[in-house]
């Protein structure tokens, strides 16, 4: 098989492919010919070497393609199947190790491009639009980098559920994409101060829920932009760490809540795991939600995605073509 697995971390010049044994599967697994793979920030973050992992870093982490062979055990799942992945390590890859019990079946109305783009962005806005704060009608949902890969899908899970969304972006450009994605009020945050958009847009009363991706350069304002026991999902981190808090501060700006959330709590179980996939490829099948891809690239053309990327150049998902 074909794989990009660097022997240590870097920056985007250790992105190169190699030939490697095609692995036979083991108890409970699944070989799968990937037929595409989601290219997300954790990875650079781990090709870096920011965040540690094992070696040759097992870059990837969704995908979707054919299943090939079976290992011992393995039921519900048959050869020639389409089946997606999340949260599987070393997706850069034309053969792929996938755990059965992570095996998503797909539905004929979703492609393995759109699969391999939706699956991990997907599944985290589906659990902070429905979860970590469930949003109904009447709420109101600030929602950071409006046009990103969680941000979009964020958006047009809010407008689903009935929610008012303010949506932040850096652009002009990026902020058509997000009133495209349904955002009632975008917020260039280059030009604007979102918090005070937030209190404006509200009568003064402050947003339901902060969806935040950010982290160190809105967190402050994130707070402030909350009505009274309002939610800040904190759900990342580009901008850098957040400072340490006093949880005072929560009290000081009306009895607010704060959740770190991350999908592998949110998908503990494979019944959990099932419905929110099987949800979000029902939306993406019957047109409710729209998965933007930015790009198409060849395997082998991966470091030009990571450099795209970290160059905040790209708008929508990358997927890579492992063929």
């Amino acid at each position: 098989m074909q794989a990009i697995r660097p022997l240590a971390p870097g920056g985007a010049e250790v992105l190169e492919l190699r030939e490697l044994p095609t692995p036979t599967p083991g108890p409970g697994q699944v070989l799968v010919h990937s037929e595409a793979a989601g290219v997300n920030f954790i990875d650079v973050y781990q090709r870096s070497g920011q965040y540690k992992t094992a070696r040759p870093i097992p870059l990837g982490l969704e995908g979707a393609g054919r299943v090939e062979a079976l290992g011992e055990g393995v039921t519900g799942v048959s050869v020639g199947q389409r089946i997606a992945w999340v949260n599987v390590p070393g997706s850069y890859s034309t053969h792929v190790l996938v755990p059965a019990e992570r095996a998503l079946t797909l539905p004929d109305g979703v492609s393995s491009v759109a699969a391999a783009a939706v699956l991990l962005q997907g599944l985290t806005a589906h659990y902070l639009a429905y979860d970590t704060f469930a949003l109904r009608a009447g709420h109101t949902a600030l929602v950071h980098a409006a046009a990103g890969g969680v941000g979009l899908l964020l958006v047009q899970l809010a407008k689903l559920r009935g929610a008012r969304v303010i949506g932040t972006v850096s652009t002009e450009e990026k902020a058509q994409i997000a009133r495209q994605a349904g955002a009632d009020e975008v917020v260039l945050y280059t030009q604007q101060d979102f918090q005070q958009a937030a209190r404006e847009f509200t009568a003064g009363r402050g947003v339901d829920v902060v969806y935040d991706s950010v982290g160190a350069e809105t967190f402050e304002a994130s707070l402030r932009s909350l009505a009274p026991r309002g939610t800040l999902a904190l759900y990342g981190q580009s901008s850098g760490a957040v400072a340490p808090l006093d949880p005072q501060q929560l009290a000081a700006h009306g009895s607010l809540y704060l959740t770190r959330p991350t999908l592998g709590h949110y998908t503990l179980t494979r019944a959990e795991l099932v419905a929110r996939a099987n949800d979000l490829f029902a939306l993406v099948a019957r047109g409710a939600l729209n998965v933007r891809i930015d790009r198409q690239v060849a395997l082998a053309e991966t470091r030009s995605a990571h450099e795209a990327l970290e160059a905040r150049s790209t708008i929508g998902k990358i997927v890579l073509l492992p063929g």
